[in-house]
């Protein structure tokens, strides 16, 4: 399938149509490649959005995150986020909009944290792949930096610690059934169907050999748990995909819902806490993840486990299994996207390095089995 727009039809975004630089936090003008047709969203929009005030309609991009691509449209005082995959070749099932737009239009009811979808195009011939147009929640998303002016002082460390947290043993809280999701996923055997899928994407995208991967997944595969339960997880959840008030005191929303699916909680726990990064970790972590949760303050992985199980009140006793699979896990998507880089299907310079980082993470995981995992939290 052809993503990019034809010659004929479409008139991509211009410079002067993203608004002065700096207009809006947190956005940058479009990247060059990854432009759409900005006269096809806005006729989109005047059928779709009842309160879309009609064009001039502009736009600004999202420039963090690393796969589905994200934009920020405004007409006047109105604003909201349109939402697609990125351009090229994709993985089979990846960065499906209608399913994520789908999960938050159920979800936002019983968990408003979720942003609510405005509409959603299922119809590839408008962008070139399908998409959604989401409510915009202002606020901070806080990723390697603090915004101007805030000082991380150790006790608003701690505080936002324990919102990130809380937000996960919240929606973990979720009666997925009441929200209409028990058909979002098999719960049943999730924790297998992760191991053997993983491990199939990262041989489909395989490009160097690494002689520490197949001691890792020996002992990933022999040491699958039994499932601490059922709930809905985000599948991706972290710090900077949580939008926090501007006081800095609650989270207004979770974004990037694209991976949400029903299966073991301590999966989610697992996935985040491979994100929380300390300043003593190895350079794998600390530099291929950068984060300020590196400030002082911010609770240690241990605390973040023990304050997840008393709100929940799981057993947490086997989180380094979760803890070293989530590390597995990240290394396929970093691969995956270097992968898309190589191929020449991407030309954001950030990938060009993700191939190494792939490896290290790799390496950082198997030498934490080889050590029985002493130190990963």
């Amino acid at each position: 399938m052809n993503h990019r727009p034809t010659e004929e039809r479409a008139r991509p975004v211009r410079p002067e149509e993203t608004g002065p630089a700096g207009a809006t936090p947190a956005t940058i003008p479009v990247r060059p490649g990854e432009e759409f047709d900005l006269d096809a969203v806005t006729r989109f929009l005047q059928e779709r959005v009842p309160a879309f005030p009609g064009p001039p309609l502009t736009v600004r991009q999202f420039p963090a995150g690393a796969s589905n691509l994200t934009y920020l449209l405004r007409a006047g005082t109105w604003q909201a986020v349109l939402r697609r995959p990125p351009f090229g070749p994709l993985p089979p099932k990846a960065h499906d909009m209608v399913r994520e737009a789908t999960i938050l239009e159920r979800l936002h009811a019983v968990f408003p944290l979720a942003p609510r979808p405005l509409a959603i195009c299922a119809d590839a011939s408008i962008l070139g792949a399908p998409f959604y147009v989401m409510e915009y929640r202002p606020g901070i998303v806080l990723d390697r930096d603090f915004p101007p002016g805030v000082r991380p002082e150790p006790g608003l460390c701690r505080q936002l610690s324990y919102l990130v947290v809380d937000t996960l043993a919240d929606l973990h809280a979720v009666d997925f059934r009441a929200a209409g999701l028990a058909d979002l996923g098999r719960p049943e055997g999730f924790l297998q169907r992760q191991v053997e899928g993983w491990i199939g994407r990262w041989q489909r995208v395989e490009t160097e050999p690494i002689p520490a991967l197949a001691p890792l997944l020996r002992w990933l595969q022999a040491h699958v748990p039994a499932q601490a339960g059922s709930a809905l997880i985000h599948n991706d959840f972290k710090l900077n995909n949580l939008v926090l008030a501007p006081t800095l005191d609650r989270v207004v929303a979770v974004l990037d819902w694209e991976m949400a699916t029903l299966g073991d909680p301590l999966f989610d726990l697992g996935v985040s806490l491979s994100y929380w990064v300390h300043a003593d970790d190895p350079d794998v972590l600390r530099h291929g993840l950068p984060t300020v949760t590196t400030q002082a303050g911010f609770i240690r992985r241990e605390e973040f486990v023990q304050r997840y199980a008393l709100r929940t009140g799981r057993d947490v006793s086997g989180i380094g299994w979760y803890l070293l699979f989530a590390y597995f896990k990240l290394a396929v998507i970093v691969q995956q996207i270097y992968y898309r880089w190589r191929a020449g299907q991407t030309r954001d310079p950030r990938f060009a390095t993700f191939g190494a980082m792939a490896r290290d993470l790799i390496e950082y995981a198997a030498e934490a089995v080889a050590g029985r995992g002493r130190g990963l939290l």
